[in-house]
């Protein structure tokens, strides 16, 4: 009767610490859900304090130094012309690649070391890839593979795992022949498979449980960059949009997939609510390319209906930007400049139309832009 008690006792103190286990793990999951949708809220310093609880409380696992990196990877995001976050993201890339290696060291098979690891290395590639340092891209890529095989076969029912691989599958399919430079490079890594990457990417999107949302980021971006249909790339700015509404990545590719949809009356809604974001002083919409862009599609649509007084506001604000910022001649100053033009003819005002027409001709080409100028130096445009 007594060893039954005893017995009893053991079991109890077992279930009791499955209990708990499973309410730590419930918290963990909670916490890092919550800080994820923090930061593609655009809140960084909620999601720092997070993560910050998740390193303080679940001190042996990479997830919270991870997730900090990741917020600065989203403030690269935002404003990716500028380079003044990517020293500090690289820093705290190495500190999670640093702990999972120490983690690993001591158990080869940890299966969240191995796959923070492996994310780690892979955003580190992707910095590399936007900042065009291809060999570094390549290097990364070609070690991250092999660390994300490993946390797939450890634990196959991981799908966030998928993200890597659909990543991986897709671009090493498309890559080669949209950026031949590449190629050669890609003679060193697994052949990609398109099809299974986006198959991939779909399943991370449905049913990831840290990735989905990247995932769909990613779905987005290529349905309107590499699979040319903008319909499809929709659903996933919607839904993006939908769940973080003040996320200013998301909101001008959801206006820029109306625009490409043919959707003016849209993609000026959108951008007309980037301004007005820009001027409360949401966090992330004071980039200037950012404003540029939405004041060139907004000047659009007011031309469109004929709004001619607001086009031409629209039109000098995509202008002045576009001088401050410009390297080279941007298509969205050309365009703004012969619009103005267009413009002022239609305003009776055919000098200040030819200065424009002449100002186009002066500035290198853009689509058609000269042989409109010519034809409007000609003939006064009319509508």
């Amino acid at each position: 009767m007594k060893s039954r008690r005893i017995l009893n006792y053991i079991i109890l103190l077992i279930c009791l610490f499955l209990v708990n286990l499973k309410a730590q793990d419930a918290k963990f999951d909670s916490l890092v859900s919550s800080g994820i949708k923090q930061i593609y809220n655009i809140k960084f310093p909620e999601a720092e304090k997070i993560f910050r609880r998740v390193i303080a409380d679940y001190p042996n696992h990479p997830a919270g130094r991870f997730f900090l990196a990741m917020i600065d990877w989203w403030k690269i995001l935002i404003d990716l012309d500028s380079e003044k976050h990517d020293e500090i993201f690289f820093q705290k890339l190495e500190d999670v690649i640093y702990q999972c290696d120490q983690i690993l060291k001591k158990d080869p098979e940890n299966v969240d070391a191995l796959f923070f690891k492996g994310g780690a290395i892979g955003f580190r590639g992707r910095l590399s890839a936007y900042r065009d340092s291809w060999l570094k891209a390549a290097d990364d890529g070609r070690d991250a593979l092999p660390i994300v095989e490993r946390a797939a076969s450890l634990n196959p029912n991981n799908i966030d795992v998928q993200l890597g691989f659909g990543i991986y599958n897709y671009y090493a399919a498309v890559i080669p022949d949209e950026y031949p430079m590449v190629k050669p490079l890609m003679l060193f890594f697994p052949k990609g498979d398109k099809k299974k990457g986006l198959e991939q990417l779909n399943n991370t999107a449905q049913n990831g449980k840290y990735a989905k949302y990247e995932a769909q980021y990613f779905l987005m971006t290529l349905y309107y960059n590499y699979e040319n249909n903008p319909f499809k790339a929709a659903e996933y700015a919607d839904m993006l949009s939908k769940e973080f509404p003040d996320n200013p990545t998301f909101q001008r590719w959801k206006g820029r997939i109306a625009v490409k949809k043919g959707d003016y009356v849209s993609a000026a809604s959108v951008f007309q609510n980037i301004i007005d974001k820009s001027k409360a002083g949401f966090n992330g919409y004071s980039n200037k390319r950012t404003k540029r862009e939405a004041n060139y599609y907004i000047g659009l649509q007011f031309f469109n209906d004929a709004k001619i007084d607001s086009s031409m506001y629209h039109f000098k604000e995509c202008e002045k930007i576009s001088r401050e910022i410009d390297e080279e001649e941007s298509g969205f100053l050309v365009n703004a400049v012969l619009y103005q033009g267009m413009i002022y003819d239609l305003q009776g005002k055919r000098k200040e139309a030819i200065k424009k027409y002449e100002d186009v001709l002066d500035m290198d080409e853009y689509a058609n832009s000269h042989k409109l100028a010519e034809s409007y130096l000609e003939n006064p445009f009319k509508k």
